[in-house]
This record gives structure tokens, C-alpha cells and sequence, in this order.
């Protein structure tokens, strides 16, 4: 799960970050309004940790302009305004959450998971595909009531596959989500695919009724 923190109080974005890379998230960070507006532009994620009070610019305006760009990442405001006026200006927005500081990061991650299940995954933990079985929150993959050990990227893959099951997921979409904007450093995709061949060697052996297509010189398909 691939998560922007928008929040110029340097301690607090450091311990928001480390805590959400201890949970397995994929973290980056954005520290005025001006870095967060090349974020959005660029990437997609599945939340977005807003401040609203940034050295230069409103956090709101990141809302507006994600509702322009017709974008659906999730939206948590982390703010230290307790006011109902607030809330109700953020929420009317288009905030799918707000969370008033100071807050327990075992509460922020509890709203992380909430706001992504409320949308993606219609307020499920878990997702049961044919013969398969899969454990956003404890992050297990069954088959036919059998574990299958994953680990940690071949775990957001197909996360990400199900997520989006029978649509064309793009390469470069697939590296992005997973590996956040680490992947503008490489020079070719040879690490999806190798973590994508061992993804399919392990579905296949425990007799998984999926398949990953791959379409060639685009992307891959998940299909059910």
C-alpha cells in the first residue's frame, strides 16, 4: 500500500514514516504544498496523509486539485484546527477522513486501512477469488484453505492484481504502486518481472484457478 504524508513539521512526518514502513507501507513524504503538488501530479496513491496548515499554500487546494484531476486517491486530513467548521470544509471537499493532532499512530494506521477498505475493497479485510483467499490486514494468501507464504513485494503484487482484477494493469503503474519513486531509477522493469515469474510459480503449485497474463509490451492481466 503506497502512502504520501503531506506535513511540514519534520518530526512528526519522520515518526509518521518510519512507523508506516515498520506496517509495510510504501512511504513518501512531501514537506510544502509545492512538493505535494508535484507528488499528485506525477503518482497515484492509495492515501494521502494531508496537513492543511503548510508554509506555503493551503492544504485544501491539494484536494481541489485532485477533484480536477478526476484523481481517487484517498484523503486523511491530519490537522491541528479541532473545529467543526473545519472538518465539515475538508470533508465537503472531498477528505475521506480527519484526524485531529495529536493522534496515536495505531489510530492513523487504523484509518489508513479503513478508508482503503471503504473504497477498494468495499469495507472488506478480505478478498475470496475462485479458490483463493487473501488477508488485506494480515497479509495472507491462502488456497484452497492452504497458506502460501509470500513475501513482501509478491504480496503487493498481487494485492494490487486484485485490486484491479480484469483490468490491464501497466508496467510502469505496477512499478510505481509497488515500488514507489525508488522505480524511477532503474533502467528497465527486470524486477517485476522476475518477482512476477516466482508470483505465478507459487499460484501455480498450489493449484490457484487465476492466471497473470501478460500483455506483451504493456502490462498484465489478472484474470479470474
Amino acid at each position: 500500500m503506497k502512502v504520501l504524508i503531506v506535513e511540514d513539521e519534520e518530526g512528526l512526518r519522520d515518526n509518521i514514516s518510519q512507523f508506516l514502513l515498520t506496517e509495510h507501507y510504501i512511504v513518501e513524504t512531501a514537506c510544502n504544498f509545492h512538493a505535494a503538488m508535484e507528488k499528485i501530479a506525477a503518482y497515484d496513491y492509495d492515501c494521502i496523509l494531508l496537513d492543511v496548515g503548510l508554509p506555503d499554500g493551503n492544504g485544501l487546494q491539494v484536494l481541489n486539485a485532485l477533484k480536477a484531476r478526476q484523481k481517487r486517491d484517498n484523503v486523511i486530513i491530519i490537522s491541528a484546527r479541532d473545529s467543526l467548521d473545519d472538518k465539515l470544509e475538508g470533508l465537503g471537499l472531498g477528505a475521506d477522513d480527519y484526524l485531529t493532532k495529536p493522534f496515536h499512530l495505531a489510530e492513523l494506521n487504523a484509518r489508513i486501512k479503513a478508508v482503503v477498505r471503504r473504497k477498494a475493497l468495499g469495507g472488506r479485510n478480505m478478498v475470496k477469488l475462485s479458490n483463493m483467499e487473501l488477508d488485506f490486514d494480515e497479509r495472507t494468501l491462502t488456497v484452497a484453505g492452504v497458506n502460501v507464504h509470500l513475501n513482501r513485494k509478491e504480496f503487493d503484487i498481487l494485492a494490487f492484481f486484485v485490486v484491479n482484477k480484469n483490468r490491464l494493469i501497466y508496467k510502469s503503474a505496477l512499478a510505481e504502486h509497488v515500488w514507489g519513486d525508488h522505480m524511477d531509477n532503474a533502467d528497465n522493469f527486470d524486477f517485476i518481472y522476475s518477482q512476477i515469474k516466482n508470483l505465478r510459480k507459487k499460484l501455480k503449485e498450489h493449484g490457484t484457478n487465476l492466471e497473470i497474463q501478460a500483455i506483451y509490451g504493456v502490462g498484465y492481466k489478472l484474470t479470474v
